[in-house]
């Protein structure tokens, strides 16, 4: 905001925050496709994030969990839904997820669990024990998950410098962080393995 003075009355005009998108490509040594991988950017300086006030959903169906790896700002409450005629359940081990377990229920029905804290945590099914997920919970909502061609697009990122990471359910990645500038849109490609 900046005050101009316009004959004797002070009139405050804001200034546009500029902002930019980030795009590149993720490849995933090793994997039958380049899907699945979370860019990310860490943190934007002096700024905080409000949850979002719709949730997120991932769906149980045919004995798989739909999307496979769901990306969330921390905060965000995810709805879990069975649409198999048989019970499912939804858990996860790990304490930055608060180790949930949501008991088992049928089909047509929904529970609820909200992810606070930043954490990569497993989902899983006691009921049917082949059955995983991942949900990636980060400190801003600057993020994407990978297409299958290991695409992401992150847009309207505010204008500056920030470290972008990359994250994936089944590779221990080194070499996952770049610094970035961003101003308009910002290329930033990464190349990640066992």
């Amino acid at each position: 905001m900046k005050r101009i003075l316009v004959g004797s009355l002070f009139v405050l005009i804001a200034w546009p925050v500029l902002a930019g998108d980030l795009h590149g490509r993720v490849v995933c040594e090793g994997q039958t496709d380049n899907a699945n991988a979370v860019v990310y950017v860490t943190k934007v300086p002096g700024k905080t994030f409000p949850p979002p006030k719709e949730h997120a959903a991932i769906g149980q169906s045919n004995r798989v969990f739909e999307p496979h790896v769901l990306a969330v700002l921390a905060g965000t409450t995810v709805d879990f839904s069975n649409s198999d005629p048989y019970l499912h359940n939804v858990f996860s081990p790990e304490a930055c997820a608060d180790k949930f377990n949501l008991g088992t229920f049928g089909k047509s029905e929904k529970k609820s669990h909200t992810f606070r804290k930043e954490c990569f945590t497993p989902l899983l099914c006691i009921v049917h024990p082949e059955m995983e997920a991942f949900v990636a919970v980060l400190p801003t909502p600057y993020f994407a998950v990978t297409k299958p061609d290991g695409s992401y697009d992150i847009r309207d990122v505010p204008d500056g410098s920030y470290t972008l990471k990359v994250w994936h359910p089944k590779l221990k990645v080194k070499g996952n962080e770049k610094s970035v500038a961003v101003h308009g849109a910002t290329e930033a490609n990464f190349q990640i393995a066992r």
